[in-house]
């Protein structure tokens, strides 16, 4: 490689330059400087086949912006020669990867390209291990993006527009090509919704994905179908029917395994049913402890080797014979007797709670996230039949932030990180009693933290409480949400949308665009908020509707944030006349409950 400088009209396109047959790239960074000094850092060319002329492999802005401005008026005649670094001829392997190394570090270009451009690079004789070193990735994220090849055409173009996620891309990997058009179909019919991120993955395994990694049996020998991801973190069986067979043979093979061992027993806890050991003892083999073989639907096997169920161990203990060789003996205790006994414990308990207000705080969090007869807690839906609002809140920050800690929460509480939400239990008395006993093992930071995320689960969207508890907490949206299409395509009334153009561009752009069309002031007010055709950019910008406390555009009224935000400001200014008047709340009347 030599370098030289060369006339901007002996440079040609490459084909072996990954930006090539793009629209013409934007220079606007880059021009004013080139303007003033020229081309500093050497652009890389090689030979082409015309003698005298180059096909630029690197650096294909710069030339852009070169031509620009040495095409302008007074412009200085040395602005037309660049400096060049010129490769060797013929390599075509060589030059890809020059043009891939530069723009990588430079700015990276979407995955899709990357693809297109290290696909070709492997047709060009080039190992994952070569492509890795040569760009300082690892093999992993090489093959990720090699990954794509997996996908159909019409979905690799839609990642690459943004119009799908990289979550969503990730699962549809593992999709089968029949499954992918399908997917297709679903995207396509506007009456009909095409599950994305978790929601695609359940839709592809028939509502259970089954990690490899819970499998009992050597893969090696088994015949049905793994599917691997887009990262190559996790694979999956593709059908859970031929997975359960192979894992409950395995589990079979070790029963016999333990039976053969001298263990009494070894009892198979089916999915659906759960091992609590707080019912049950440690028990030594020699004493007639079993094995039980807990099994989940996610395919994961548990083994808790020495356990007899506390009952019997008591017994045991005793030195009394199994509760199948005695004779059966009328109940202890008659129905009115338990009853007496139960409500005075019950009385006793209750009052003794209130000096340990930090184990009540642990017992109400275990009812709240798992339920019971009397407790009925419901997770906020956040239903809506827009999918373009659906996923603008799935991908928004504050949904990302929430989604980080509620997995944190269930980790904590011994869940799976793949449940959908911490709370929402079926009324399980164990259930509730299990969570209960873990989270007295927790410290008070750790509960603190399972309650904001049990709370802001059980939040009701749009209530009062909301405004109120935002209001306290003095949130600036601007910190969570920026305006996206989904927003700005659901704004379709001509006075809002002059109100909000007024908002971010100032009343006199929007009293000199009055008479525009909606299509039009919506565009306007997309280019103030991105800085673009020559607008100045608005930082940081939230509609009224969406701030703390929440306001109106017009006096119209319908802002339901608005209503709600009064109800919040009523509640408050009774409670503060109550206590005035040296009152106590009056829970009949209070707005909240209204």
């Amino acid at each position: 490689m030599k370098l030289d400088f060369i006339d901007l009209g002996n440079i040609a396109e490459c084909p072996m330059n990954m930006r090539r047959a793009r629209k013409a790239p934007d220079v606007a960074d880059i021009l004013p400087t080139i303007r003033k000094r020229g081309v500093l850092v050497p652009v890389i060319v090689r030979p082409a086949a015309e003698e005298g002329r180059f096909e630029i492999v690197a650096g294909r802005r710069r030339i852009h912006a070169a031509r620009i401005a040495a095409g302008e008026d007074g412009a200085d005649p040395e602005l037309a020669r660049v400096p060049a670094a010129i490769m060797e001829a013929g390599d075509d392997a060589a030059a890809l990867e020059a043009s891939l190394i530069e723009n990588i570090a430079r700015l990276d270009p979407d995955e899709v390209t990357q693809w297109e451009s290290f696909v070709r690079l492997v047709r060009q004789g080039r190992s994952l291990e070569d492509i890795a070193a040569t760009f300082g990735l690892p093999e992993l994220a090489i093959r990720r993006v090699l990954a794509l090849g997996n996908l159909l055409p019409r979905i690799r173009e839609l990642y690459r527009r943004e119009e799908i996620d990289a979550a969503t891309v990730r699962h549809l990997t593992l999709a089968s090509k029949n499954q992918q058009k399908a997917w297709l179909a679903l995207l396509a019919d506007p009456d009909l919704h095409a599950p994305r991120g978790h929601q695609l993955k359940a839709w592809l395994f028939g509502g259970q994905a089954i990690p490899v990694r819970h499998a009992l049996f050597d893969l090696d020998g088994y015949d049905g179908t793994v599917l691997g991801d887009l990262f190559g973190e996790e694979r999956y069986f593709a059908d859970a029917d031929a997975f359960w067979a192979a894992q409950n043979a395995a589990v079979e093979a070790r029963k016999a395994d333990y039976l053969e061992q001298g263990w009494s027993n070894v009892v198979i806890v089916p999915p659906g049913d759960y091992f609590h050991h707080w019912e049950y003892e440690k028990t030594p083999k020699r004493k007639g402890g079993r094995v039980y073989i807990a099994l989940r639907s996610t395919g994961e096997v548990s083994f808790h080797e020495g356990y007899l169920t506390r009952k019997e161990a008591r017994r045991l203990a005793e030195g009394r014979k199994p509760e199948s060789e005695d004779k059966p003996a009328r109940p202890e205790m008659t129905g009115p007797l338990a009853a007496y006994v139960d409500l005075h414990r019950h009385a006793a308990l209750r009052a003794a709670l209130v000096g340990h207000p930090q184990m009540a705080l642990r017992l109400m969090v275990a009812h709240a996230i798992v339920g019971s007869h009397l407790w009925r807690v419901t997770p906020e839906p956040q239903a809506t039949r827009s999918d373009a609002v659906r996923e603008s809140v799935e991908t928004c920050r504050g949904e990302t932030v929430f989604d980080a800690e509620r997995r944190a929460v269930l980790d904590l509480l011994g869940f799976s990180k793949e449940e959908p939400t911490v709370t929402g239990g079926n009324g399980d008395d164990y259930g509730a009693t299990g969570v209960f006993l873990r989270l007295l093992s927790q410290p008070d930071d750790a509960v603190l933290r399972i309650v904001a995320v049990t709370i802001g689960e059980t939040l009701a969207a749009g209530s009062a409480v909301i405004e109120a508890v935002g209001s306290e907490l003095a949130l600036d949206m601007a910190e969570w949400w920026t305006a996206d299409e989904a927003f700005l395509t659901l704004v379709r009334d001509r006075e809002v949308l002059g109100a909000l153009l007024a908002d971010v561009g100032g009343e006199a752009l929007a009293s000199a665009n009055a008479g525009e069309k909606t299509k039009t002031l919506r565009t306007i007010i997309r280019d103030c908020l991105s800085g673009t055709n020559g607008r100045e950019k608005r930082e940081g910008w939230v509609p009224r509707w969406m701030r703390f406390p929440p306001a109106y555009y017009t006096e119209r009224g319908g802002v339901p944030t608005a209503v709600a935000h009064g109800r919040a400001v009523a509640a408050r200014d009774q409670l503060a006349e109550q206590e005035t008047e040296g009152r106590k709340p009056d829970s009949e009347d209070m707005p909240l409950a209204a």
